[in-house]
């Protein structure tokens, strides 16, 4: 659980020591005697998270560059992007454990820079990975940090233990445990705070396959139990599985922020065209104002085109005689739509929706 101290020009490369955000992994300022000091739940009709302008810089280099966030209650929010694209510099300035060059980042209606521990209220997770004295217990290392703590903490052990199904290995020391199960303690650790919001940053990188389904139905079930989820990670699958809404950051910079089925509507409708002549059909479309020839192979086409266009296609295919042998409407993935936006120059890549 020991945490080092961070140095002002580590960034996101992996070169920070970890950061846990239960007692031990807070700011002196921020810690739980001040936590019952202050008091209070925040703005009850305030969202979870809510950014605005935030940056970073660290001398030269600007590591996040004016990024908005809007996590709602009760989602599952993906905080998606490459290595290095600032959303562990983000997490740490949400949560009070770096100073924002400029803007503002508040946790329900509260800024940590301004009220401090009362801003963590309800608040819980991990940034980075989660660390534990490995020659304790499971169980040990959770009385630690409810004693850090304070309050209720204590009496929730055993239910966190058993939500993260850590109960038969409590009482085994985590230097044993394997790297899915150290992740799992993270989550119980977390839960000693009885967090109206979870923040996780990368909790399945390094899992095995049976470990992030393990984490994927996890979270999930703490998110049934109505607490938001802010879920940082690069693993598109993760992302596309759990969220409802998505931040996808390229360079410092939020290139969209929505909904999912959203982002997929924005970069238009796909059709795989089979017809009896390909030559010739691809000759059509590009003669159809709004479709766009994506992709042409030996046997098929895939064309952008709203359900109008596609219609209009497939008139103008028959007077050419043209015979089409399957129209199949294909809907992108997110792995198509992050590449787009972060490797191609960002939103400016994705054809308006139709």
């Amino acid at each position: 659980m020991h945490q080092g101290r961070s140095s002002a020009l580590e960034e996101d490369s992996g070169a920070r020591p970890p950061c846990q955000l239960t007692a031990e992994g807070v700011p002196p300022t921020l810690r739980a005697g001040a936590l019952r000091r202050h008091g209070g739940r925040g703005d009850p009709h305030a969202p979870p998270v809510r950014a605005r302008g935030l940056v970073k810089r660290y001398r030269e280099v600007l590591a996040v560059d004016h990024i908005d966030l809007n996590v709602l209650n009760s989602e599952i929010y993906g905080f998606l992007g490459p290595n290095g694209a600032g959303k562990t510099t983000t997490l740490r300035m949400a949560l009070g454990l770096i100073r924002p060059t400029e803007g503002v980042v508040e946790l329900f209606g509260r800024d940590p820079m301004r009220e401090g521990a009362a801003a963590l209220r309800g608040v819980a997770g991990f940034v980075e990975a989660p660390r534990f004295y490995p020659y304790l217990t499971g169980r040990k290392n959770l009385e630690l940090l409810a004693a850090l703590d304070g309050g209720e903490a204590h009496r929730r052990i055993d239910a966190a233990l058993e939500t993260v199904e850590l109960s038969t290995r409590a009482k085994h020391r985590v230097g044993g445990y394997s790297h899915g199960m150290r992740q799992r303690l993270g989550i119980a650790a977390a839960l000693l705070r009885a967090p109206r919001l979870l923040i996780l940053d990368e909790p399945a990188t390094g899992l095995d396959p049976a470990g992030m389904r393990d984490m994927r139905v996890l979270i999930k079930r703490l998110a049934s139990e109505g607490i938001t989820v802010l879920l940082s990670s690069h693993l598109l699958s993760e992302v596309e599985e759990l969220c409802d809404r998505v931040a996808i950051v390229k360079e410092g910079r939020v290139a969209y922020e929505g909904a999912l089925a959203d982002l997929r509507s924005e970069a238009g409708h796909s059709y795989r065209v089979r017809s009896s002549d390909n030559d010739l059909a691809a000759v059509v479309a590009a003669t159809i104002p709004g479709v766009e020839v994506a992709g042409r192979g030996e046997r098929a086409l895939t064309v952008r085109a709203s359900e109008p266009q596609i219609a209009e296609l497939s008139l103008a295919l028959g007077r050419a005689g043209v015979a089409i042998v399957a129209l199949t409407p294909e809907q992108a993935t997110l792995e198509d739509l992050f590449f787009r936006l972060t490797e191609d120059g960002g939103r400016a890549t994705l054809p308006e929706a139709a």
